[in-house]
């Protein structure tokens, strides 16, 4: 087996496959190099000696600076290596004048293919058919819970495994429930959001978060929508209704929106909207699934619970895959700035628009400079989970993050909550966290997310299927009811467009219905929309 493995021949570092030991000789390239100290799987040792002050790269990019001097074999750890990150600079022309140049993916054998999409009147189309239910502030999160409750399970939409083992714990009899058919075999769920907004924050954050909401109900994936408000809070109905006519102007979908404190009882309120609620859904069960290119396709790319074996395997087939959906005339969403730092130079050189370019660089610079102001830093973007499994410095974590958006152009820059509106691929800025940032890449209208972790991760939302991808075989094991596909064969030695072909297969299945994510299956339903403060 082979013992370690170099990413980019300009790296300073290897990456230890297995757990190597003082006195151990590792071979890369003809070059023997002796392992000087312990070094754990997915970690890293020096290719040559490093004075104090020098840089170190991985992926071909500069990704620390030595706090001491590093022996050749040696293990690079925090210890002796802290972030470091290139300055980055575009002229007034906005950079390199010389286009860039792709080799896309072949894909000609997907031309006639297709997916079974849900296409709606304005001819864009989803990757499923949900009736969304939300409140326009926390104080009503228990309606939405109650009428959850209500249509789920009586629907067949949910069943509750634990609740039968509960009955069973407690010595009662009780028959297995029984399979309900369900009445409305075309609307795939009836989804829910609650939050923590729309209240005793700024009167940004209600205008941030009604424009969040507008967007999950204008996207494709969503029937119609059932809405909730108390009546005193900041994100008025009439800030909700603005931002959807903004959102979408032709916006044509059902919106029931019940506000409490016109009603004299919660109950006749309550019994009003699980009437309108069921009757619109009726409406809704008439929409089929049709066949559809999959340049319909939208896929976001997403890592939370990374590890040192993530850029290797996990992150570049999904970048493979981004390449395959661009090839074909899709779209792709690669966000969180705070794990593109670093690599700026190379996504810049990317964008088609010198326009992009700029913003790009300028989005970058303010959320730094906003993270400096409350005393923190990108640096501090690792998790001691990523730390301890081998991504120690922010930028080495950036570096494989960034695999995630393939080799294609980036046509467009987006702030959060922006759509995208051509085909290619979109660079979002969001920040880092799973929720956080799932919640806006779906905003901005990805119809199927694309998530790879090494330590695993239950992240999933609400109106789009969440496919979660390990960078290793182990996590994909232990976890199996997490984990959708597992990419650790390329640790192994398999060919990276070999695992990443099967895993777009995936990707086709579940845009079209025909496979269930585990997010899905495990109602794992999350929703965190950025209030603009610091999170990295």
């Amino acid at each position: 087996m082979q013992k370690v493995i170099c990413i980019h021949p300009d790296d300073s570092m290897l990456v230890a496959l297995t757990d190597l030991a003082p006195g151990d000789v590792v071979t890369w390239n003809g070059e023997n190099i002796l392992v000087s100290t312990p070094v754990r799987t997915k970690h890293k040792l020096a290719r040559r000696a490093f004075a104090e002050g020098d840089l170190l790269s991985m992926y071909g990019v500069v990704v620390g600076k030595a706090t001491q001097p590093i022996r050749k074999g040696e293990a690079v750890t925090t210890d002796n290596l802290t972030h470091y990150a290139s300055e980055v600079e575009i002229g007034d022309k906005g950079g390199k004048t010389e286009p860039y140049t792709w080799t896309p993916p072949d894909v000609g054998d997907l031309k006639e293919a297709t997916f079974d999409g849900v296409v709606r009147a304005d001819g864009r189309v989803g990757t499923a058919n949900y009736w969304l239910i939300f409140p326009l502030v926390f104080c009503e999160n228990r309606n939405v819970e109650h009428l959850r409750n209500a249509l789920e399970g009586p629907l067949g939409y949910a069943t509750n495994d634990l609740a039968s083992l509960t009955f069973q714990l407690l010595g009662e009899d009780m028959d297995a429930p029984k399979p309900v058919v369900r009445p409305f075999p075309n609307v795939d769920g009836v989804r829910v959001i609650t939050h923590n907004g729309g209240c005793g924050g700024t009167r940004a954050d209600a205008r941030s978060l009604c424009k969040i909401l507008a967007a999950y109900a204008d996207h494709p994936n969503v029937a119609g929508i059932t809405v909730f408000s108390l009546g005193c809070q900041n994100a008025q109905i009439a800030m909700f209704n603005d931002a959807l006519a903004k959102q979408n102007p032709n916006f044509d979908k059902p919106v029931l929106i019940y506000e409490q404190q016109q009603w004299d009882s919660e109950e006749k309120m309550m019994k009003a909207v699980l009437q309108d609620t069921l009757t619109h859904l009726k409406e809704a069960n008439k929409v089929r699934r049709r066949p559809v290119p999959l340049s319909h396709l939208k896929i976001g790319v997403k890592c939370g619970g990374s590890d040192g074996f993530s850029g290797i395997s996990a992150n570049p087939a999904m970048g493979y895959v981004s390449d395959m959906v661009v090839a074909v005339g899709g779209s792709s969403i690669l966000a969180e700035f705070p794990e593109l730092c670093g690599v700026e130079a190379s996504l810049i050189e990317r964008c088609v628009e010198d326009d992009d370019k700029r913003r790009f660089l300028g989005m970058m610079r303010d959320f730094e400079q906003r993270a400096l102001a409350v005393g923190t830093h990108f640096a501090d973007n690792p998790s001691p989970g990523n730390i301890r499994d081998g991504l120690i410095t922010d930028a080495m974590k950036s570096a494989g993050a960034a695999k995630k958006g393939g080799t294609s152009p980036i046509v467009s820059v987006l702030d959060y909550g922006e759509q995208t509106d051509k085909p290619g691929l979109a660079l979002l800025c969001t920040p880092g966290g799973d929720v956080e940032s799932v919640t806006g890449i779906v905003a901005s209208g990805a119809n199927v997310v694309l998530f790879s972790t090494g330590l695993g991760t239950p992240t999933g939302n609400p109106i789009v299927p969440v496919l979660k991808i390990s960078s290793n075989s182990r996590v994909a094991a232990k976890l199996a009811d997490l984990i959708d596909y597992d990419c650790g064969p390329i640790i192994e030695g398999k060919a990276l467009p070999d695992v990443a072909k099967g895993l777009f297969d995936m990707v086709v299945d579940t845009a079209g219905g025909r496979y269930k994510c585990k997010a899905d299956r495990l109602q794992q339903y999350d929703f965190i929309f950025w209030k603009r403060d610091i999170s990295l």
